[in-house]
């Protein structure tokens, strides 16, 4: 999360249009709902309308979409004809999942398109398309605003473009609100950035920072296992998670109460259980865990089930390395995993 101090240098190179911050840093325009480049023509919003994020994804994720004169997805000094055609394409049909031969009637070869979003951006076009879905979906997650102002904010015309969009992320249209099986979504920031946190009204199901890899495929299998659909809201486990968060990220609690319910195998359950074992401020190998959970030559598949956790921090996978010591992989990248294990390990 970007510090307080860093938000009003940032501000200041916006409103200077500093060229050396290129590429350091986008804003998000909430009155407009478009995110620019430092240097963006465009006139200044007011600080408090203003929203600062290190990447283009983090800011798609947050439902910005590209401002069209500064154009935040292109080289400052060149936009390239397939950057151009290709953001033009996603922002005309957001909720698109694209296939290569997509790629093919827009005369273009996709694994070029790969390359050149992956080399500017850090994520290829695949996860940016991905990236601005999600986005859509987690706007109205996020503020929990009426679905004509979600869609309108989001640059619809059409409120079936919007509903699609959410649908595919969330499994029902944002208006059905009065189905039997119904799961709320909300956003919750911490110090580490944003995350999603859903749940009913006895238990938490999924917790995960907004940017995780993945992330679309875990709403898309919890809400197949619970045969649910997900809507922007609030419940009493999100309330308690939410509050738990914050004393965990003040270094005033370790050990979390709110209800979970686990959605796996049983192998997976019984590995997820051992890791919650796992003391605040100590790590575990995954040879380890497979000993503890009585399958000592079953290492990788503990490895596997670390991978399928869907409720990060309240079960600790980032506590588990590699047998080198090395951190290995963490869903929430190795950044995160790092600071959560200095954070527990100096007490906050």
């Amino acid at each position: 999360m970007i510090s307080s101090e860093r938000k009003v240098e940032f501000y200041k190179a916006l409103v200077e249009k500093k060229t050396e911050y290129e590429g350091v840093f986008y804003v998000g325009v909430k009155t407009t709902g478009v995110f620019c480049r430092p240097t963006c023509p465009a006139r200044k919003p007011k600080e408090e309308n203003c929203e600062f994020f290190e990447t283009a994804k983090q800011a798609l994720l947050a439902s910005f979409r590209p401002c069209k004169r500064c154009r935040p997805l292109s080289h400052p000094n060149q936009v390239t004809e397939i950057v151009q055609k290709l953001v033009e394409a996603v922002e005309k049909n957001p909720e698109k999942r694209w296939k290569d031969y997509d790629f093919k009637e827009l005369s273009m070869d996709a694994s070029t398109a790969r390359r050149q979003f992956k080399k500017r951006f850090g994520m290829t076009f695949v996860e940016y398309a991905r990236a601005r879905r999600m986005g859509i979906a987690m706007k109205q997650i996020r503020s929990g605003e009426a679905v004509i102002e979600a869609q309108l904010s989001t640059g619809y015309e059409s409120s079936s473009g919007f509903r699609d969009a959410f649908s595919r992320i969330m499994g029902s249209a944002p208006t059905l609100l009065n189905q039997t099986n119904v799961l709320k979504a909300s956003w919750i920031d911490t110090r580490l950035g944003p995350m999603i946190a859903i749940a009913d009204d006895r238990f938490l199901y999924l917790l995960e920072f907004v940017d995780r890899r993945g992330l679309e495929k875990e709403v898309e299998r919890l809400r197949d296992k619970k045969k649910s659909a997900i809507i922007p809201g609030h419940s009493w486990p999100i309330s308690s998670i939410e509050n738990e968060l914050n004393q965990y990220f003040d270094g005033q609690l370790t050990e979390f109460k709110t209800p979970v319910f686990y959605l796996g195998s049983d192998f997976q359950k019984s590995v997820w259980e051992e890791l919650k074992k796992i003391p605040a401020g100590e790590t575990r190998k995954y040879s380890e865990i497979a000993n503890a959970v009585g399958k000592p030559t079953a290492y990788r598949a503990v490895a596997r089930a670390n991978g399928a956790n869907q409720l990060a921090i309240v079960v600790p996978c980032h506590r588990v390395i590699n047998s080198n010591g090395d951190l290995a992989g963490y869903g929430g990248g190795l950044t995160r995993k790092k600071w959560l294990i200095d954070h527990e390990n100096h007490g906050g």
